[in-house]
């Protein structure tokens, strides 16, 4: 065996060498986390450059990347990917690509302990390390990847300016699997910015570009996913269900146990939505949702709970108990809005049915909310027409009205008078003789058809005679 602490590679000994050098450094045990370290580093610092040599060097910077981001060494992580560009001479670009995915995906992870503005940095540098390398290829990727991130830090408009200089090349190479990605990221940034028609537009170029090439699974997900979101926010709970459904199938087969998670989350959000919570059990109790289980499930069968016993103060205090979960995602966030105003547009009704005069004081109490909070409640649905009725701010008192009868009296009269109006212009138009004009046109058209037949007539007997002749 061998010491790694004392590991050299000698530009001169064999490939196989370096090969069998890797798979001892991987044969180590887990508790000699810096001679593995060591170890790797000294095999992508050799100078070796043939196909064995590359290989093995490309294995040993995934080792490196996997070892340090499972010990959290964020640091380390971001200078071995300022360290490895020199190797990427003697890689093929699609390969160098490959390895930058790779070890920015390890960068991202939650337990490196990388900040967004980190990741934003390690990837501006990148990007202009490729740009005087001339990488085209990598930098629209790298460029992706920082509108992601603009996207994630919610600098929107950022994340939308790398786009459109980025769409404007990408269009131009008709790099089709690119564009995709790309459309994709756009529709989503316009939804955040709740701009639906510009997002759906980006979506069904997304969805275009998808369809005259091979789509994987999980950008076919992808699209499904945000297919769904946008049927959610126009209240079309029904398709957004069929949506988050296939997008689920797909991560379940396909993708990790933490990306399945969140269509599911959404599919229970829009039956809840759609007022059938009874369907939220079964969904959980089907074959391929047993699995997935965690604190978002939990707070989603929570507010089912609460929105089928109509209890406004349980739904306050799910929203509460499981508020990192339910805030954390905007789109559950403000669907779970608009919920808590039905629930208490509908209690505040409840309340108010029996009278016809009620001191604001009396529905507060009533409700157990604050007074100030519901008077403005009241004043909205005033305005919005779901309420007939006034409130009195000297007495501190609602009003309410009779709701008002439908009458047909005005749109009874408006089709007498609009009858009249029909029946005088056809007087009109026959006193100045319009319709004895009319017969006269017709008597002459009828007699240029007759004419036209007796010619017809005459012209296929000549032709008959002629050919007798």
């Amino acid at each position: 065996f061998f010491e790694v602490n004392m590991m050299e590679v000698d530009p001169e000994v064999e490939p196989h060498a370096l090969v069998s050098l890797l798979q001892n450094i991987q044969q180590l045990g887990s508790s000699k986390v810096q001679e593995r370290i060591d170890g790797f580093k000294s095999i992508i610092s050799s100078d070796m450059k043939d196909d064995q040599a590359v290989k093995t060097k490309e294995q040993a910077i995934y080792d490196l990347g996997s070892l340090l981001a499972e010990h959290g060494r964020g640091e380390e992580l971001n200078q071995l990917l300022r360290d490895v560009r020199p190797f990427f001479t003697v890689v093929p670009k699609a390969k160098t690509a490959k390895i930058v995915r790779k070890l920015f995906d390890l960068i991202a992870q939650d337990n490196v302990g990388n900040t967004l503005e980190q990741q934003i940095t390690i990837c501006e540098e990148s990007i202009d390390w490729s740009r005087k390398e001339k990488r085209t290829f990598l930098r629209h990727r790298l460029q992706t990847r920082l509108a992601d991130l603009y996207f994630q830090k919610m600098s929107y408009q950022a994340a939308l300016t790398t786009l459109n200089s980025l769409l404007r090349e990408v269009r131009k190479l008709d790099d089709k699997q690119l564009l995709v990605d790309i459309q994709l990221l756009e529709s989503k940034v316009y939804q955040r910015l709740k701009n639906l028609s510009k997002s759906k537009a980006a979506l069904v170029a997304s969805r275009t570009a998808a369809n005259v090439i091979y789509c994987p699974p999980l950008q076919q997900g992808a699209l499904d996913l945000q297919s769904g979101i946008l049927h959610a926010q126009e209240k079309d709970f029904k398709t957004a269900y069929s949506y988050f459904f296939e997008a689920f199938e797909t991560q379940h087969q396909y993708g990790s146990q933490k990306d399945a998670i969140r269509p599911l989350k959404y599919m229970l959000l829009c039956r809840i939505m759609s007022n059938n919570v009874d369907d939220v059990a079964q969904i959980l109790a089907s074959k391929n949702a047993l699995r997935y289980t965690g604190p978002e499930i939990e707070a989603m069968k929570g507010v089912a709970a609460a929105y089928k016993s109509r209890d406004l103060h349980e739904f306050e205090s799910v929203r509460d108990k499981h508020k990192a979960e339910l805030e954390a995602d905007p789109i559950v966030a403000s669907h779970l809005e608009a919920l808590y105003d039905s629930m208490l547009e509908q209690h505040l009704l409840r309340v108010i049915e029996p009278y016809s005069e009620v001191q604001l004081t009396h529905i507060a109490k009533k409700v157990k909310l604050d007074m100030a909070l519901v008077e403005d409640k009241l004043s909205q649905m005033i305005l919005d027409k779901k309420l007939h009725g006034t409130i009195d701010q000297a007495n501190l008192c609602l009003i309410v009205f009779d709701a008002d009868q439908p009458d047909n009296c005005y749109p009874a009269a408006l089709a007498t008078v609009d009858n009249f109006s029909k029946v005088i212009d056809a007087l009109v138009d026959k006193w100045h003789g319009k319709f004895e004009k009319t017969e006269e046109m017709k008597k002459e058209e009828k007699e240029k058809e007759e004419k036209a037949k007796k010619e017809k007539e005459k012209k296929e007997k000549e032709k008959e005679k002629k050919e007798e002749k």
